[in-house]
């Protein structure tokens, strides 16, 4: 029986599990990477949120106060980074003789406003969230 035929098997079998251990880690590798993007993205949304929350009382004061106007607000502290647009709009209204005033507050958050909020044109690390509120008065 010739033994000589069967050296160089190892080799190619060695060489197999490399290339497939290779493969397998460089998968690992690039789903840890889209895992972390997808948390660092959800992270800055939830901040965004937070901006456009603020933003959304803060209009909502001003109008309770008498001033009904758009502006532009900067929430400051760990959200320094988000611009929001609020937006405020009146309507006087006749109900059985007494007028009642209907306020609404939109408040826009993002963390790119070059050159206005909502910027379509971000791209990526962008994060936008919009909140509107209604109020008689």
């Amino acid at each position: 029986m010739p033994v000589a035929r069967a050296n160089g098997f190892s080799l190619i079998s060695a060489l197999f599990l490399v290339v497939v251990l290779a493969a397998l880690g460089a998968y690992a590798l690039s789903v840890a990477g889209l895992q972390h993007a997808g948390a660092a993205g959800e992270f800055l949304a939830s901040r965004a949120y937070q901006a456009a929350r603020a933003g959304l009382e803060w209009g909502l004061y001003q109008a309770a106060n008498g001033s009904c106007a758009a502006a532009d607000f900067s929430p400051g502290g760990t959200l320094a980074e988000f611009t929001v647009s609020v937006r405020c709009s009146a309507a006087s209204y006749d109900e059985l003789g007494k007028t009642v005033v209907i306020h609404s507050i939109t408040a826009t958050a993002c963390n790119k406003p070059a050159p206005a909020c909502p910027n379509d044109a971000a791209g990526q690390g962008y994060a936008e969230r919009q909140l509107s509120a209604t109020f008689e008065r």
